[in-house]
């Protein structure tokens, strides 16, 4: 299993934008085998700033989700929205251990 948290800092002027663009590639990233989930938050005292939680079942299937025509019209859409470039850290969950994730999508 592997986590990637996406940071990207939004211009003010795109929020909207942002968001509906973000929000249709999360709705259908979810539908991809191999994600697990894929959440999308805010920062509270920031709006510009978001995070995008991607939880995949192995690290081949980050990269099959960017050859999928959602991601690639999210990454075209948002691409100008941008304030800065979008950096990403990955992650090895450590509890709940991987079936604990898959858990987490039936609450």
């Amino acid at each position: 299993m592997l986590i990637v948290h996406v940071h990207v800092h939004v211009k003010a002027e795109c929020l909207e934008a942002f968001r509906q663009a973000t929000l249709a590639n999360a709705s259908q990233s979810v539908k991809e085998p191999g994600i697990v989930r894929f959440d999308v938050i805010q920062q509270a005292d920031d709006p510009t700033r978001f995070v995008l939680i991607e939880v995949y079942r192995t690290a081949d299937d980050p990269a099959r989700h960017k050859e999928t025509a959602h991601y690639a019209a999210w990454r075209d859409a948002v691409a100008d929205m941008m304030a800065e470039p979008r950096s990403s850290v990955k992650y090895s969950p450590v509890h709940p251990a991987a079936p604990g994730w898959e858990m987490a999508d039936a609450i």
